[in-house]
């Protein structure tokens, strides 16, 4: 899930002509096929199955801003079926000795580390021309996007089938681009949006009083923790690889070595997964730097800002004040706060654990486990 400003592309010079018309038809037809979740509700020729999922959509929503202090807006309050399995296919790109993403700039949107395009084929037409060009590249289909309230998006009917906890989070993390959003840093928006996403599934699920939804809530979260770990210590390796004085064969050489070792480490972690086998696709379509980068847009400083959510004590309200003025900093002034909450929150979740005993459940913190990874 990422924001896509996509009438943006107007006005960034260096576009095509070509890239921009596509995104303001490939949007503008959702806008125009869009209808209210209310009416379809009401209506008669609605399947019942859909009416249901959309009076869910409808809860959600309400819980968003009654809750979790999210817009009051018609975003998410109207329903388009797109008649297809994404509604935007995404290009991330990174060089073949580097993790640092390529990124591309828009004037309301600012610099992305990605790139969208509501075809699929246009999008690895796209992705083809810069692995010519030498780059790893990843495309990956998106099932929902923000506008970053701009329009009032619409839910697609790529995502209104998906498991309530899912959808949930996909809702409240679209939102959260709404409250803050920082132009020429997808790390920070995207780690932010996750963060609101996962505490308002955690408060969603807590309100319906399902317990066996929340285990396996609880139980998804900590695969994806596994799973976050082990690509953040690949990362790490191949930093190291790529920061050396050594030839660029031998990088190379030890690239694949790295990815090869990554695979290994994954049968051996999902293992022990109970027959989850959720990131089997992301691995099965390739490993490159492309592929790492666009995990790390996403999760990297999640702890910064969970231990900030923490430190709030869950108030909403004056966690979203704060990290709307730290939006307001430079980059690196950003990133020094967020590595500083994290380093805290990781000694207060160690303190925590010493006095329960490391004998109860699973000793690990749950909030520092990507900054111990990568020292951030």
């Amino acid at each position: 899930r990422m924001p896509w400003l996509v009438i943006a592309g107007l006005l960034a010079g260096c576009e095509t002509m070509g890239y921009y018309a596509q995104s303001i038809d490939g949007h503008l037809r959702l806008m125009h096929d869009q209808e209210p979740v209310s009416e379809l509700v009401d209506a008669e020729d609605t399947p019942p199955e859909l009416r249901e999922r959309l009076l869910l959509v409808g809860k959600i929503r309400d819980f968003a801003t009654r809750e979790l202090g999210l817009p009051d807006n018609n975003s998410y309050r109207s329903y388009v079926d797109i008649g297809r399995s994404h509604v935007v296919w995404a290009v991330v790109a990174a060089p073949e000795l580097s993790l640092e993403a390529k990124t591309w700039c828009f004037l309301f949107a600012g610099c992305v580390s990605y790139r969208g395009y509501f075809s699929q084929t246009s999008a690895e037409a796209y992705g083809d021309k810069l692995a010519q060009q030498g780059y790893d590249v990843y495309v990956g289909g998106v099932p929902a996007y923000s506008t970053l309230g701009w329009f009032d998006d619409p839910l697609p009917s790529s995502v209104v089938y998906w498991p309530e906890p899912r959808l949930a989070g996909l809702i409240f993390h679209e939102l959260a681009h709404q409250v803050v959003y920082v132009k020429d840093d997808s790390g920070f928006n995207e780690a932010f949006a996750v963060t609101v996403e996962r505490e308002g599934v955690r408060r969603w699920l807590t309100a319906q009083g399902g317990a066996g939804m929340k285990a396996a809530r609880e139980r998804s979260e900590r695969f994806q923790d596994d799973f976050l770990d082990l690509v953040f210590a690949t990362r790490g390796q191949l930093r190291d690889v790529y920061d050396s004085p050594r030839s660029d064969p031998e990088k190379r050489r030890e690239k694949a070595r790295i990815f090869a070792e990554m695979r290994s480490r994954y049968a051996q972690m999902k293992a022990g997964w109970e027959g989850d086998n959720r990131y089997d696709r992301w691995f099965a379509a390739g490993l490159n730097n492309a592929r790492v980068a666009s995990v790390a847009t996403y999760h990297d400083l999640v702890p910064g800002f969970e231990a900030l959510l923490a430190r709030h004590q869950g108030r909403m309200a004056s966690f979203y004040a704060e990290v709307a003025e730290w939006a307001e900093l430079p980059r690196e002034d950003r990133r020094r706060r967020l590595a500083s909450a994290a380093h805290l929150g990781r000694a207060k979740a160690e303190e925590v654990v010493s006095l329960e005993g490391a004998g109860a459940g699973d000793p690990r913190p749950r909030l520092p486990l990507k900054a111990a990874v990568t020292g951030r």
